[in-house]
């Protein structure tokens, strides 16, 4: 059995290691079969925000997005965890105007934007942040939006047993092929309910999303119109400087990405992209620490997109994702994030 978290990267200063990131990860084809991984593949944990492709398929597959006539790049908010910038606030208040949902409607809370030069500008005019700005806005318009379409309550939109969320849970468990009930609930930052399950069977269910056709017709309809809307419209799955964002932009097509607070991340690679798997995989990774600052998990999906023989070049604002340098303030080169560890590959 291997051990659940394995050494993943190095940071160092100098000559000498000074610090050391531990993880795990899968790597799944569509039919199930475990490519490769990194520590225990069966590890589980929750997928927090990385959730949030699976958590907008009900709505699509009622009709909820033809309905209210959402564009792409509306759809690719809802699965979101966007940065707060006056386009993505525009954007969510375009869907709520189409559904007749209103910003006090969302339960999310707020925080400042995570784009920073936004949540200055916000400061500087006297204004806090609104619920609209929230990074998790547009997942919970959509859920919002699924409640006008059904005819539902909204006040508790959020609670396990709210009929929205018993559909999200089934989406998840449909996709990722688990029983519901092995998929623990906890509570997330944004008050929605959060996933937990093992890595391998998160993996799954991005390899199906990359590559639907064993599913049924309407369900991989749904799929392709959710990762064509996130590879088309990356500035809406993330923002300026955030890795999802630019990793989709310089690989063209090839994949999508979705990070999950706590040292989560999920990526798709899409069919026909590497010669030694046509069929596409699901990538899910999940750093031991939580990473606060993205620094391993940025450089650790990089290596393992690279290992698997999908190189993305440092292009169209992904090089600082592939400067593994270590500054201080002065903007000095002091060490380096280094990764340590080998895929291992299933025979």
């Amino acid at each position: 059995m291997p051990n659940t978290y394995i050494p993943l990267l190095e940071v160092t200063r100098g000559t000498s290691v000074e610090s050391l990131h531990f993880g795990a990860a899968a790597v799944v084809d569509p039919s199930g079969r475990l490519v490769a991984s990194l520590g225990d593949p069966n590890l589980v944990t929750f997928m927090r925000s990385s959730a949030k492709p699976f958590q907008a398929i009900h709505f699509i597959e009622l009709g909820g997005a033809d309905r209210f006539h959402f564009e792409d790049a509306e759809v690719a908010i809802m699965c979101a965890s966007h940065s707060g910038t006056d386009l993505h606030y525009e954007t969510i208040c375009s869907m709520q105007a189409k559904t007749g949902i209103h910003e006090t409607d969302l339960l999310c809370g707020t925080h400042p934007p995570f784009h920073k030069p936004t949540a200055l500008a916000l400061a500087a005019r006297g204004e806090s942040p609104t619920p609209n700005r929230h990074n998790c806005s547009g997942k919970h318009t959509g859920m919002l939006a699924q409640t006008v379409m059904r005819g539902l309550t909204k006040e508790n939109y959020l609670d396990f047993d709210h009929p929205v969320q018993v559909a999200n849970l089934q989406s998840i468990a449909e996709m990722c092929d688990l029983p519901g009930e092995q998929i623990q609930l906890g509570i997330d930052g944004c008050s929605a309910p959060v996933h937990a399950l093992p890595l391998y069977n998160a993996a799954l269910g991005y390899a199906r999303l990359a590559n639907p056709t064993g599913l049924a017709a309407e369900r991989a309809a749904t799929c392709q119109r959710i990762t064509s809307a996130m590879r088309t419209h990356p500035e809406m799955v993330a923002g300026p400087d955030r890795l999802d964002t630019h990793l989709m932009r310089a690989a063209q097509g090839k994949c999508f990405s979705k990070m999950g607070a706590e040292g989560y991340q999920a990526v798709g690679v899409m069919p026909g992209v590497l010669p030694n798997f046509p069929d596409g995989l699901g990538i899910t990774i999940k750093i031991s620490d939580g990473d606060s600052d993205s620094r391993a998990r940025n450089v650790i999906t990089l290596e393992i997109l690279r290992l698997l023989g999908l190189e993305v070049p440092p292009i169209e604002g992904l090089q600082p994702f592939w400067d593994w340098k270590v500054y201080n303030w002065r903007k000095m080169e002091v060490g380096q994030l280094r990764p340590c560890f080998q895929l291992q590959f299933q025979s």
